[in-house]
């Protein structure tokens, strides 16, 4: 079986805490037509250089009725500032436009199959995948990015179009799993996509 969810998969379900003092499920997400869950932390470098960038999408898309969770399953012993502490923190100074969730035990991100932080994982009004992989071609200099592939899947799937490019590889730091060295990714974790 593929570590990361395929396309076409349902959404596993989840109840994590969120830096807002609440508790989400995919039960509050209900109304979204479409679901966008990703993977990412306080200080991934790709992350901070592209979360404005993912803060545009959410925003151009909310009317349309597609909500964001950003899902941090970084071990704290690896990287403490990716403690709740922290993400409280970084939402008070940056209030992104999504839930900001803590998966302390990593069991969502083993179920999702999260490979990097960011880790965008869209899902349509039936919670069925529909893209995975990254934002972003160059998350880390997001002003030097030529393609924003979550954007354009989106975009696409909210027209009523087959997204075109379904499957992308995730780019930036791998989750940073519990008593493994920061580096370590499980052996089953693969790309999605074979280089050409």
């Amino acid at each position: 079986m593929a570590f990361t969810l395929e396309l076409g998969q349902k959404a596993p379900d989840f109840s994590l805490p969120a830096t807002d003092g609440k508790t989400y499920s995919l039960a509050d997400f209900k109304n979204a037509k479409m679901l966008v869950v990703f993977f990412t932390c306080n200080h991934c470098p790709f992350v901070v250089g592209s979360d404005e960038v993912t803060r545009k999408t959410a925003e151009k898309f909310a009317a349309q009725g597609v909500q964001f969770i950003g899902i941090n399953a970084n071990s704290v012993k690896t990287k403490p500032n990716d403690s709740f502490e922290g993400m409280v923190e970084r939402m008070e100074e940056k209030q992104f436009p999504w839930v900001y969730v803590r998966d302390e035990s990593q069991q969502v991100a083993k179920v999702y199959g999260a490979l990097r932080t960011p880790h965008f994982f869209v899902f349509d009004e039936d919670r069925r995948l529909v893209y995975t992989g990254r934002g972003l071609d160059n998350p880390r200099e997001s002003e030097k990015a030529t393609v924003n592939d979550l954007e354009n899947a989106i975009t696409e799937h909210v027209a009523g179009q087959k997204v075109s490019t379904p499957l992308t590889n995730p780019l930036g730091c791998n989750v940073k799993w519990d008593g493994k060295d920061e580096h370590w990714m499980p052996a089953e974790a693969c790309d999605l996509v074979s280089p050409k």
